[in-house]
């Protein structure tokens, strides 16, 4: 399977890998071989403060390691099955519940076992992100590459 079919066969059906991914309403705004965008719409539910309005930031947890390990995968342009090994989330600044929140994730490198991804989540403005994290994902899928240093 080429690049192309590859992409365009993940970006319909990544989400449904998931029942949790479908239940968020995550959807994809933006998936090539160099990156994804994710948005997860606001809702409510998510309210991590009812007095200030904030997002829960586990919410954001999720969409950064859905984002981040999509990313992984359409890099790696195969079928590889991966489990994040470790997240870090720096918070910028609170998201308030009234508008959706969007990740961009890339991979920034990729070994034959190992992958690492950094991700910007923001809400109304690109330039004002509101959080950046680095991912570390464990690839084990059956058309693993062999070779290289991890």
């Amino acid at each position: 399977m080429d690049s192309s079919t590859f992409i365009a066969a993940l970006r319909e059906r990544y989400l449904e890998l998931s029942p949790h991914m479908a239940e968020c309403g995550l959807t994809i705004r933006q998936l090539s071989a160099d990156s994804a965008t994710l948005e997860l719409p606001s809702r409510e539910d998510w309210l991590g403060d009812v007095e200030s309005g904030r997002f829960n930031p586990g919410i954001v947890s999720v969409l950064v390691d859905n984002s981040a390990g999509l990313a992984v995968i359409a890099h790696a342009g195969r079928r590889d099955a991966i489990a994040t090994l470790d997240l870090r989330l720096d918070y910028l600044r609170p998201a308030f519940i009234g508008s959706p929140l969007f990740c961009r994730a890339r991979c920034t490198r990729m070994t034959p076992s190992i992958a690492f991804a950094h991700a910007v989540v923001w809400q109304d403005n690109e330039a004002a992100p509101i959080a950046t994290a680095q991912g570390v994902f464990m690839r084990s899928g059956a058309n693993r590459v062999t070779g290289g240093d991890a």
